[in-house]
């Protein structure tokens, strides 16, 4: 009986992590199509579950959005910026064991326009 009794609390502990809700499959990683358009990009963007608002920057011609797990941002232009209607996506990843920011985007308006924001964001990561 003393060996069974030994035995309680790691059969128990055993039972209750059997019980406990198994951990969300991560979302895949957002398959970009330009050819969708803008407001359809956004709509299923912000349908992702865990993407959050980031806080607003006024002033700025673009609004920002988040996963909660860090891995991404996405960033769409405002009507009255230059290169309305575009999206990127700014991704975090590790290249030679440094971390850098990819970038990915859909320039659906002013394709110059979008070059110069493309640039700037590039800018801004790489001075992280």
């Amino acid at each position: 009986m003393r060996r069974w009794g030994a035995l309680a609390p790691g059969l128990l502990a055993l039972g209750l992590a059997a019980c406990a809700p198994s951990a969300p499959e991560p979302e895949a990683a957002f398959d970009l199509d330009c050819a969708q358009g803008f407001e359809a990009i956004r709509a299923q963007i912000l349908a992702r579950p865990g993407v959050v608002p980031a806080p607003d920057a006024p002033g700025e011609p673009y609004e920002i959005f988040n996963e909660e797990t860090g891995r991404a941002s996405y960033i769409f232009t405002k009507p009255e910026a230059p290169a309305h209607p575009s999206v990127f996506i700014q991704t975090a990843t590790r290249r030679d064991g440094a971390r850098v920011m990819e970038h990915e985007g859909c320039a659906l308006g002013d394709p110059a326009a979008y070059d110069q924001l493309l640039a700037y964001w590039e800018s801004l990561a790489a001075a992280r």
